[in-house]
């Protein structure tokens, strides 16, 4: 250990309290940059991955952003549905693989109801190509054998507590149920979970899947969004009625060849027996990006102002201390140190203090991130990372020491230019 480094940590020892006291505020402020970081690279990870292997969303004519939203992410709502003669027409295009219809507009006590088919086990994709696994249990059976038959994923399994053979009951709307307005329920025909989803990361944890055939069975007395008075029909006498969806929210479509990607959305887009949207997953996401990335930038400058802050306070306690080290300074010069070394000293003691408070912001951080991961991933379904910083969190880091670097020239400075004279003079 060279001389300077050692009498810069005596010193420092020397003003423990108000040392420390400066690298809490460094490590605040360096945990809070990293984690506005963090979490902003995990939720555009976590919201590209939520679809992958899926060519073109198809839904009715309105904007790409929000067909994207309420159709992958169960966020917002649709503003018509599409004719399943449309999804027949689209499903039959040469180029089209498979076809996944998705019908939303129903509730489980605050959670999103997804009717489909069970093509959605099949096809549906997330990460890197992962396909959805069961925990519990096993997929929805089709029609008549499955009618009330339903599979929970895993958020909505662990927060009430659901396992296989339980029953449910389906709210109308999709902000029925426990948290928002209540609407009728749908009591007369529950359904039984044959299945229980493994965690995802994705939305389909929050949701309960059905048959289009069952969300087609509990609206059969149902005209207007209401129940028709006085008519009552059991579920033992739903199966004699022609169940077959009469319209979808939006529907997952996968291509033989992604080289006719751009052909078959401009045929679907320019159908002339129902206006309707394709969009591509990918290229909707990053729009969406650009919408929200002003959000983003503006509260990355707002962290960045609070290192500036921490900075600048670790700027101003070693200032304010050299009025009380005058002497020592001086004494360091009359023992034969010269001007250079006293400005090294001062600056090496900032630097330490400001490394310790990344060091510090840093196990902040990963403690932080492994007591609020739990809590993101249930509510928020937020997979946050914990391991090491990523690319843009080194740049920061290295931003962040070249910052506390300039700063602690500022005493380093001042101390430089005191004199043996002006340290050893004894003011009256």
């Amino acid at each position: 250990m060279t001389p300077l480094l050692s009498l810069s940590l005596r010193s420092i020892a020397n003003r423990r309290l108000s040392a420390l006291l400066t690298v809490v505020a460094v490590a605040l402020s360096v945990s809070l940059l990293l984690g506005v970081e963090r979490v902003r690279n995990d939720a555009r990870d976590g919201f590209a991955q939520t679809v992958s292997g899926t060519d073109l969303i198809v839904g009715a004519r309105g904007g790409a952003v929000q067909l994207l939203l309420y159709s992958v992410f169960h966020i917002g709502h649709a503003s018509n549905n599409v004719s399943w003669q449309s999804m027949q027409r689209v499903a039959a295009l040469p180029q089209v693989k498979w076809l996944v219809p998705l019908s939303l507009g129903d509730s489980h006590r605050g959670m999103r109801v997804l009717g489909t088919t069970a093509d959605f086990f099949r096809h549906y994709r997330h990460g890197e190509d992962r396909a959805l696994a069961f925990a519990q249990g096993r997929p929805f059976a089709p029609a008549p054998e499955g009618l009330f038959e339903a599979v929970v994923g895993a958020e909505v399994a662990m927060r009430f507590g659901y396992s296989v053979g339980q029953r449910i009951v389906l709210s109308h709307g999709s902000l029925g149920g426990e948290g928002g307005p209540r609407f009728a329920d749908h009591a007369d025909r529950p359904f039984t979970i044959v299945g229980v989803l493994a965690r995802s990361g994705t939305p389909v944890d929050r949701a309960v899947l059905v048959g289009l055939e069952g969300i087609e069975a509990i609206h059969v007395d149902w005209h207007g969004g209401a129940p028709i008075p006085g008519l009552t029909i059991g579920p033992e006498h739903v199966r004699k009625f022609d169940l077959s969806p009469k319209s979808v929210t939006a529907a997952l479509v996968g291509l033989d060849s992604r080289i006719a990607v751009f052909r078959v959305q401009r045929q679907i887009n320019t159908m002339d027996e129902e206006p309707l949207t394709a969009i591509l997953p990918g290229a909707t996401l990053q729009e969406l990006w650009s919408l929200v990335g002003v959000a983003e930038r503006a509260l990355l400058a707002v962290s960045a102002l609070v290192v500036v802050v921490g900075l600048a306070g670790l700027v101003a306690v070693v200032v304010a201390s050299l009025g009380e080290r005058r002497r020592e300074l001086a004494i360091l010069r009359a023992l034969g140190a010269s001007p250079p070394q006293v400005f090294v000293l001062l600056a090496l003691e900032s630097v330490l203090m400001s490394l310790a408070g990344i060091v510090l912001g840093l196990g902040l951080l990963y403690g932080a991130g492994a007591l609020a991961a739990p809590g993101l991933a249930a509510g928020w379904g937020l997979e946050l990372g914990l391991g090491w910083p990523s690319a843009g969190e080194w740049r920061l880091l290295v931003a962040v020491m070249a910052a506390s670097l300039l700063a602690s020239l500022v005493p380093a400075w001042r101390a430089y230019r005191y004199s043996l004279a002006d340290g050893l003079t004894i003011r009256i």
